[in-house]
């Protein structure tokens, strides 16, 4: 019973990380790094991330600048941006990408805030999904004689204690996201 929640909790946590590590690559206005992190350039025949292939920093609140170790892959890095779908043009003086990070247009900020609220509600979505797979192990260890009847009941609302701590984590990862968008 222990590591059927132990499981469904660890599963849960996971959610909330991958729903973190979304909403890091979208980006907000203001220049974050993170928004690189899916983006691969081809080093020598092999996909890699910018981050192994450059020093990316923050300049100023709207500027990235990624200066590569090696100049030679200056163009890669340069050509894969482009190719993504980031839609920031980078400007390069041939050592130093620089990416300017327009501000964004209400529209937009409605758009992404829509898109926001749909990853956290798929989010939730898995997480109530984990909580299902959790009940019917344990409904399944009752009827094999695993578990008494107040056991199942205990774990059940253990259960369902656990899908509501992280359904609220969500929301509020999800708003504390939504107000950085809509912040001007």
């Amino acid at each position: 019973m222990k590591d059927v929640l132990k499981k469904a909790e660890e599963h849960m946590g996971k959610s909330v990380a991958v729903l973190q590590d979304d909403y890091a690559a979208i980006r907000a206005g203001r220049a974050n790094p993170a928004v690189l992190d899916k983006v691969m350039v081809d080093y020598y025949g092999a996909p890699t991330a910018i981050n192994q292939l450059a020093a990316v920093s923050v300049a100023e609140a709207r500027i990235l600048t990624i200066q590569p170790w090696d100049a030679s892959v200056c163009r890669a890095i340069e050509k894969a941006i482009q190719t993504s779908d980031i839609g920031i043009n980078p400007q390069s003086d041939g050592k130093i990408i620089r990416m300017v990070f327009p501000p964004l247009t209400e529209d937009r900020r409605k758009e992404l805030a829509k898109d926001i609220r749909k990853m956290a509600e798929d989010a939730k979505i898995a997480v109530r999904n984990i909580r299902r797979d959790a009940m019917d192990k344990l409904k399944a260890m009752k009827k094999g004689g695993e578990l008494t009847e107040d056991d199942l009941k205990q774990a059940e609302k253990k259960t369902q204690d656990l899908t509501d701590k992280y359904c609220k984590e969500i929301d509020s990862v999800q708003e504390k996201k939504q107000k950085e968008i809509m912040e001007i």
